[in-house]
């Protein structure tokens, strides 16, 4: 199983108080430098903490992949096409939500969201769409020839305690076996943590996690590279 360290929440402590740091490059490489197999973050259209410049860099002084994700506008796609990113992850976006909030959908969107992909594959990025657990938007994520779906497992990591998480971990399970069988690369992420990523990890068919705010969080006790460790053993070797 591979791990794609989400480093966005580096950005928002220096942009909380407007200044140089902490720096989300020496994040980047510090989780290069632990094992992270990815580096992703999210450039948002409102700029609340990755910057533009922040994407140049990483693409310009990481040696693992960089996965950027965005809305999918015709400003950002104009701006990706020229900084080259490994992969751009489409995802659904507005202004008032604290983060991400459910999947992209993919069936509603078909005709915007063809041309997108269509323009990202022509600059030789591949594209992942961000969407939820469900057949229509896999096979609709299909019919777009998107190169990857990562599901949401907001929805999962959300469950209160004490909620039997079965039913969803079905649902996941055969939307990632759906996925496979339809040629799409399977990445998964959203809340996750130590504590509930076993049963997400253990599921084949994902090969990366995307994981950020519980690694950024973990690191102010143990430092990054220990944080980025801590979750790449707990994602290799699962506990359902």
């Amino acid at each position: 199983m591979r791990l794609g360290v989400n480093i966005d929440h580096v950005a928002t402590l220096r942009q909380v108080r407007g200044g140089h740091e902490p720096v989300p490059l020496a994040a980047a490489l510090a989780a290069q430098s632990a094992g992270a197999h990815s580096i992703t973050v999210h450039l948002r259209q409102d700029r609340r903490h990755i910057q533009e410049r922040d994407v140049s860099l990483l693409k310009e002084l990481l040696s693992v992949p960089l996965n950027v994700e965005c809305a999918a506008s015709p400003e950002t796609l104009e701006l990706l096409s020229s900084i080259r990113p490994q992969w751009v992850t489409l995802v659904p976006e507005t202004r008032e939500e604290l983060t991400t909030q459910g999947g992209l959908d993919a069936a509603f969107l078909h005709s915007h969201l063809r041309q997108i992909i269509r323009d990202y594959h022509a600059a030789d990025i591949r594209v992942s769409l961000f969407i939820d657990a469900n057949v229509e938007q896999v096979r609709a994520s299909a019919k777009l020839e998107a190169d990857a779906v990562e599901f949401n497992t907001g929805p999962y990591a959300e469950l209160p305690a004490g909620t039997n998480p079965g039913p969803l971990l079905a649902a996941l399970r055969e939307n990632c076996r759906l996925a496979s069988r339809l040629e799409l690369g399977v990445l998964a992420g959203h809340g996750l943590n130590l504590r509930n990523v076993g049963p997400i990890a253990s599921i084949s068919e994902i090969f990366e996690l995307n994981i950020g705010h519980s690694i950024v969080g973990r690191s102010v006790f143990v430092g990054f590279e220990q944080a980025v460790r801590e979750m790449l053993k707990a994602v290799s070797e699962p506990e359902a």
